[in-house]
């Protein structure tokens, strides 16, 4: 049996059900096959847009962490030469004497600045877990000392 749609209300069904946009599901079409229509709801375009997106965006940040991988490695430039040391900082190194604390390499570096400041600089430059020192433990220093 056909269905009937007038004013979007079902006047009479038959074998099927009427959609909402007047297509008669479960039932068969003028040429005999059954006539269906895949609808997707906001959520299911929301999920499906997403997962579609999925590979593209995981590409992408790939590319994003990989990218810098030329400068930390060292590149060249055209002409060969190595660029990796272009921009560094070289650091004068002292070594602790028996007896010596970083109070005392403070104050002997910059006698006029509080010794403080200096400390956490050392600390900080060297990755120090505190500010005890060993004798014989070679320490980098802050630039322009």
């Amino acid at each position: 049996m056909n269905a009937v749609v007038a004013s979007g209300a079902v006047v009479a069904s038959g074998a099927g059900f009427v959609s909402g946009a007047g297509v008669v599901a479960g039932t068969t079409g003028a040429s005999g096959a059954a006539t269906s229509r895949l609808r997707l709801t906001r959520r299911g375009r929301v999920v499906f847009t997403s997962l579609a997106a999925l590979p593209i965006v995981a590409a992408l940040l790939i590319v994003a962490l990989n990218g810098g991988m030329a400068a930390a490695e060292g590149a060249s430039d055209s002409t060969g030469a190595d660029t990796a040391g272009v921009g560094s900082v070289e650091f004068d190194y002292i070594t602790i004497n028996p007896g010596q604390s970083l109070w005392q390499l403070a104050e002997s570096l910059a006698p006029t600045s509080d010794p403080r400041d200096l400390i956490a600089e050392i600390v900080s430059l060297n990755q120090l877990t505190s500010e005890s020192v060993q004798p014989g433990q070679r320490l980098a220093l802050p630039a322009g000392l």
